[in-house]
């Protein structure tokens, strides 16, 4: 018994020393960690490259062909679920519809409510991606995209340029830098000059560059500058001069300051004033 007793308080401080021995990280909780492949609905918007992927507002018809008693139209709720007859919620924001399709087929397979059934997903009003246009442009405002734009497809979209010469474009991916482009470029060069616009992108569209023409010519006003215009180009553009004007008495006023010196082929400047002095007789 003696032994025995002995052997006993031994094992007791041996477990005792031991569990004072674990590091206290190791004894506190472990924090629940995400399921891996979980969809978030609140993730940031994607490349639409690969195909549409459905957002959450979306409205979808879900149905499988064949069977008439198999036919929903659903919108995508706020947790990026939809609900389906027989199979209740499933996952749909950030699919594709090929994805979805095959989702919804393996769930009602495995339920055991059809045998191969052949399903079919159609997007009947697209909400979720979308691309916001504004500026210089016939139709401001938010262009819902169903698939991969380029930058002139969604100038197009938005019913073209609503000023004649705005040629400068801003786009700002979500969450990117802003970048200069043309859109006399986007529209007759490579794809390098005409990118793929991806939704929560956004769209400016800058009013043109102007110059002021007056005095001696025949049309004074207010004009876009155009590539390379320079002070002949101008004068050409106010209409020419008049009987009275003189090319020799021409002044360009910039920051509202006068040019004493400048080189007539050099181009002008946004709010230039070309004034068109009168000819001595």
């Amino acid at each position: 018994m003696t032994f025995l007793r002995a052997f006993f308080r031994t094992m007791v401080a041996v477990v005792a020393a031991t569990i004072m021995a674990v590091p206290a990280q190791a004894q506190t909780s472990i924090s629940p960690q995400p399921v891996a492949g979980a969809a978030d609905p609140r993730a940031a918007a994607v490349s639409l490259n690969n195909g549409y992927k459905v957002g959450i507002g979306d409205v979808l018809e879900v149905s499988v062909l064949g069977r008439d008693e198999y036919r929903a139209r659903v919108q995508v709720q706020s947790d990026g679920t939809i609900l389906l007859p027989y199979i209740n919620s499933v996952q749909a924001s950030n699919k594709t519809i090929l994805e979805l399709r095959d989702a919804v087929q393996k769930a009602l397979e495995s339920g055991g409510f059809y045998t191969k059934p052949a399903v079919s997903v159609v997007v009947t009003t697209f909400a979720s991606r979308y691309v916001v246009v504004l500026g210089e442009v016939a139709t401001p405002g938010i262009v819902p995209i169903d698939r991969a734009y380029r930058l002139s497809e969604i100038i197009a979209r938005a019913g073209g340029l609503r000023t004649a010469g705005a040629d400068a474009i801003t786009l700002t991916p979500e969450g990117g830098a802003p970048v200069q482009l043309s859109l006399r470029d986007a529209a007759t060069g490579g794809a390098d000059k005409d990118p793929i616009v991806n939704p929560g992108d956004k769209v400016f569209v800058a009013p043109p560059k102007t110059f002021y023409i007056y005095g001696q010519v025949n049309a004074p006003g207010t004009y876009p500058i155009d590539r390379g215009m320079n002070v002949p180009k101008a004068l050409a553009r106010g209409g020419g001069l008049t009987a009275l004007g003189s090319e020799g008495r021409v002044k360009v006023i910039r920051d509202g300051k006068e040019l004493k010196k400048f080189d007539p082929n050099a181009p002008i400047q946004d709010g230039d004033v070309i004034v068109v002095g009168e000819r001595f007789f």
